[in-house]
């Protein structure tokens, strides 16, 4: 079994000169006392540094460099640690990215391409690059490294003084709640949240196995895994997670509320836990405390948010 709480740990010392310690607030949205963690603040944007600094600084790197397959938050991650570590990064994205994350991979200096498709034919481009070139693949959610790096958000979260029974946690490929799972071990109750259209958790649970979903949707570029992560489904399995769907309405609702009661611009990803809990998905009982993790701020533009 795998020792989560010491890699966790071992991760969060390691990372600690090269990630920000995001702020937490307390606030009331929707009518609900909510905790939240702006982790959507963090270096290029999301919480996803954290693994790929855990991943680069675990392993010896090869003079090929690092490559990664990514819907867009993961790749600038990568491109960002490599770049700050002297690394060379090539980056495979899928078109449906968008431009404002292949525009952020560029500035962090990675040699990028972008695949016609979805995330899983980035997957298998950089799979091939890995293969021919020897580069070390870093990947987006399903590796030990990343998970661990992931997890150090619930654990920095934890010595903020986080007192919330329940916490919600947006779901694409898993490698964001396998962390949280990873730490908590069953301490708190953790409740995955993802898209309607882009649900590969909540499929998976339904057939007691990994499976391939379609993807769509206002969140498919950072929640877009076509199968989620084998660590993630165990970790959720092993502790009975409750998982939840939203619509991608109420997703657009929660990211216009953080606008405008907290001028918080969040990408759709970043607001699809928050949809949850303030569409109803997800009812808290009497006295319950619930805590949100906004995850990921990387969108073309907030206009229609003002």
């Amino acid at each position: 079994m795998q020792d989560w709480t010491g890699e966790i740990e071992a991760a969060r010392e390691r990372i600690a000169a090269h990630v920000r310690r995001t702020p937490v607030m307390q606030a009331v949205l929707g009518g609900h006392d909510v905790a939240l963690k702006f982790e959507h603040v963090q270096h290029t944007g999301s919480f996803k540094p954290r693994g790929a600094f855990n991943t680069l600084l675990s392993r010896e790197v090869p003079e090929a460099g690092v490559v990664a397959a990514s819907g867009g938050n993961h790749g600038a991650a990568v491109a960002y640690a490599a770049a700050q570590l002297g690394h060379r990064a090539k980056v495979f994205v899928p078109e449906m990215a968008g431009p404002a994350k292949i525009a952020l991979i560029e500035r962090a200096g990675a040699d990028l391409v972008v695949v016609p498709g979805a995330y899983a034919n980035a997957l298998e481009a950089a799979e091939a690059h890995e293969a021919e070139t020897g580069a070390m693949q870093v990947h987006a959610y399903d590796s030990v490294q990343t998970v661990a790096g992931q997890g150090t958000v619930m654990a920095e979260w934890g010595a903020q003084g986080l007192e919330a029974d329940t916490v919600l946690i947006a779901v694409g490929g898993g490698g964001l709640i396998a962390g949280a799972l990873g730490w908590l071990a069953g301490r708190r109750k953790v409740v995955a949240v993802e898209p309607r259209l882009s649900c590969a958790l909540h499929a998976a649970l339904q057939q007691g196995a990994p499976v391939d979903v379609e993807v769509s949707g206002v969140a498919a570029n950072a929640l877009g895994a076509r199968r989620i992560g084998e660590i993630c489904l165990e970790l959720a399995q092993a502790q009975n997670i409750e998982s939840l769907l939203v619509e991608d309405d109420r997703i657009t609702a929660a990211r216009t509320l953080l606008w405008r009661e907290l001028r918080q611009a969040v990408e759709p990803a970043g607001a699809t836990a928050m949809a949850a809990l303030l569409s109803g998905a997800y009812r808290p009982e009497k006295g319950e405390r619930v805590a949100v993790l906004l995850c990921g701020a990387n969108a073309a533009g907030f206009d229609g948010l003002m």
